[in-house]
Order: structure tokens, then sequence, then C-alpha cells
């Protein structure tokens, strides 16, 4: 450890060493102008430096040491000593324990699902804006949804994967019985048929493994069932939580008596502990609690919330929006009053209607704030961990590991079984997710983000 303090003061006496004399030789050779520019430049970073130091020590260090221990063998039994494996970690999250047994008609229709699912959701990402007919941007929303919550739930209902595969199948024909196809430009066409080719090209070459990967290899590997289970909670409550934030956020920005009180009760779940929060929705969901209470009130048998596995993610997909809708209801609430009023009257000169208002000015002029908000709420959510781990007493769900997420089976990994490097591995596999999500995201609200000028 006092190695490490000296090596740390080294290395900051050099940098400031450095500095100086980097100012020192500026000062003999430069002209006058640029001395300036770099005299101020320096002056700058030795400002910073103190920042640039503690940042160094507790974020940067840490991030790069960890990536660097993912590739060894780093557990209680090695820890003085790692012994390097290479990519074995990263290899490790993905085995299944055992194989997986499917038929074809059963890989034939989950893989019909994907490739349905994804020219849907390609669609709704590029050419949603390209569609005349709100008919056709309706079925194509509502298709997209289908999909996605097929894929979630892909064993939980018998014969799911054949519906809903064939349902996509004849709404898709009938979009394209409709014209559908010359409001698309040929870009969409070429993505479809390289979609195409992959899809014959993987499935010629044993294409089932990816569909156990999607279905049912989550019971046989604890990591993809945390890849399952966080993906499967940010699809549920980051588009909840973003529809009430701004739901509230239009309310609270009309005139109305007493909303600062409002803005102030929508805003306390945030700043309350979410331990105290945990706690009181832990009571909330009891077998002889306040929902079940008054579910029988109402003639409603009760609800297992706690003990059943498929409620662990909706639960704590509830307490999460409910803490968070106030967040960003205050975002958006400072987003719609940044929009300049005399859009809004213009519109009424015109005889716009109020959802013509929301349509044509509110939603444009708030894109900035959506964007915003959507990365924000999708990195957060992708971080769930406190929840689960106070409503259910420190373990992953009621049994199965239901409410294992990437972030828990990171906490597991290292300080319960004491794999750091496992551990390490996970935590750069959830990096790389969130960063893929993210540039998804960039990508596509890239033509969408309106700056009021």
């Amino acid at each position: 450890m006092l190695k490490a303090e000296y090596a740390i003061i080294f290395y900051v006496l050099l940098i400031v060493l450095s500095l100086l004399l980097v100012r020192m030789f500026s000062k003999r050779y430069l002209k006058p102008v640029k001395y300036r520019k770099v005299k101020e430049s320096i002056s700058a970073y030795l400002y910073l430096l103190p920042s640039f130091v503690i940042l160094g020590i507790f974020v940067f260090w840490p991030i790069f040491y960890s990536f660097y221990l993912s590739f060894f063998k780093w557990d209680f039994q090695n820890q003085g000593n790692p012994i390097f494996i290479g990519f074995q970690n990263y290899i490790e999250l993905f085995k299944l324990n055992q194989p997986v047994n499917i038929t074809f008609n059963e890989a034939f229709f989950n893989t019909l699902l994907i490739f349905m699912t994804a020219i849907f959701i390609i669609h709704l990402i590029f050419d949603l804006k390209k569609i005349k007919t709100p008919r056709q941007k309706y079925l194509i929303v509502c298709m997209s949804i289908l999909g996605i919550i097929s894929l979630l739930t892909i064993n939980s209902i018998q014969y799911l994967n054949v519906v809903s595969a064939l349902v996509l199948v004849v709404v898709y024909t009938i979009l394209l019985s409709l014209h559908f196809a010359d409001q698309m430009s040929n870009k969409i066409f070429l993505r479809i048929i390289t979609f195409i080719g992959l899809w014959i090209a993987f499935y010629s070459l044993g294409v089932p493994e990816i569909i156990r990967f999607l279905s049912l290899a989550k019971e046989q590997s604890l990591f993809i069932k945390a890849i399952w289970n966080t993906t499967y909670y940010v699809l549920l409550s980051t588009p909840i939580t973003i529809l009430f934030a701004l739901l509230i956020a239009l309310l609270l920005n009309r005139k109305l008596y007493g909303k600062t009180f409002f803005r102030t009760v929508y805003f306390i779940p945030f700043v309350t502990s979410v331990v105290a929060i945990s706690l009181v929705w832990q009571w909330i969901f009891n077998d002889n609690g306040l929902l079940n209470y008054i579910l029988t009130q109402i003639g409603f048998s009760k609800t297992p919330w706690l003990k059943d596995q498929k409620f662990t993610i909706p639960t704590v997909a509830i307490i999460s929006i409910w803490k968070m809708v106030g967040y960003y209801a205050i975002i958006f609430l400072a987003g719609l009053q940044n929009i300049d009023k005399a859009y809004y009257e213009a519109a009424e000169v015109d005889g716009a209607t109020p959802f013509q208002k929301f349509q044509f000015i509110t939603l444009p002029l708030l894109s900035p704030t959506t964007y915003f908000v959507i990365i924000v709420a999708m990195i957060g959510a992708f971080k769930v961990f406190d929840e689960i781990f106070i409503l259910y007493v420190g373990m992953p769900g009621p049994y199965n590991n239901s409410g294992m997420t990437m972030v828990y089976y990171v906490y597991d990994m290292f300080y319960v079984q004491q794999r750091m490097g496992r551990a390490s591995a996970a935590a750069y596999v959830l990096f790389g997710i969130i960063l893929l999500f993210t540039i998804l995201q960039m990508r596509s609200s890239r033509s969408r983000i309106h700056y009021e000028s």
C-alpha cells in the first residue's frame, strides 16, 4: 500500500514538472500569441489537475484495472497471484449447463418470430415518418410490441410463438398489398434482403442454437437469464415511466391550483431512500399487505406478489416506476416551459386543436428533452439492483433466480462467490450492452430531434 502511495505522488509530481517544463520552453521558442494560448491552456490544466488525480485514482484506474482482471482467474484462492486465462471468463458466462433439446417446428417458428419482429422494428426505427397512413403506423407499432412481448414470454404460453409469428406474417402481407412498399425507400428493402440472406445462412449453419439462447438457454445459464430478466425489466419499466412522466408534466404545466404542492409530492419518492421505499412496497405486496387487502375488498382473491416468479420483474418495475416518474416529470416540465408560447398562439389563430398542438408543436420541440430522458432512463434501468435486494431480503427473487439481473449477477460473483475475474467480465458485458442500446438510440433519434431556433 505504501508503494502505491509513493507511485501516485511520483506521477503527480511528474505531471506538474512536465507542465512547468512545457511552459518554460514554450515561452522561449513560441511566438507571443501562441505562447499566450499555451500559457492559458497550461494554467487551466494545472487548476484541473486535482480533479484529474481524484478521477484517475477512484474512477479511471478501477475501470481499466477491472477490464485487465477480466482476463484472469482472480478468485479467493488466487487473489494474490491471478492466473491469466484469456477470454475464458467471457466464454463461461454464456456456457450452458446442459444441452437444450428443441424440435424443428419450435426452431422454425421461433426463428420466423424473430425475423418478423426484426422487420417491424426496422420499419419502426427508420421509416415510421415516411408512412403517410395513420393505420399503417399504428399497425407497425402494435406488431413490434407484440413481437417483443412474444419473445420475452415465449415459454409461458403454449403455441404463442406459432400464433404470434403467423399474425406478424399475415399483417405484413396485408401491409405490402396496401401499397405499403411504395412509401419505403430502397434502403429498407436492401436491409430486409440482407437480413433474409443472413437468416438463411445462419439457419443453414444451425441457427436453432440462437433460438435456444433466446427461449430455453436462460434456464441453463445464470448469466443469460440475468440478461433476459434485465432486458425484460428495461422494456417493461422504461416506456411506462416515460409515458407517465410526460403525462404528469403536461398536467403540471397547466394552470392548476396547488401545482407547486403536486410537484413536490411527485418528486419526493426520488429523493427518498431506496431501502425505505422497498420496505414499504414489501409490506404493500405482502400476502396480508395493503394491495391484497384492496383486492379482497373488491371481490378478487389474494395474489402471491412476492412468492410467484412470474410477478418478480413486474413488482420490481412497479417500484421503479413509482420512484422515478416524478424525477423525469420535472425534467419534462423544464423542457415544456422552455417552449416559446408564440408557437401555441399562432396555432390557436390557425384553429389547431389541443391534440394537433401537442403533435406538431410540443412533441417536436420537446424531442431533445425526450431523447435525454430515454437515454438516462434506459441506462438507469439496466443497473437495477437495490429494489430486488431489499424486496426479496438479499435473494434474487422468490425462487428459480426469477429476479436475477446483470448487476445482481456481478454482485453475487464478486461479494458472495469471490470470483472477481468473472464479475469483471460480466460488468464489461453489461457495459457493452448499454453502449449498444445507447448507440442505436442515438442513430434512430438523430433525424427526429428538433432544436428550437
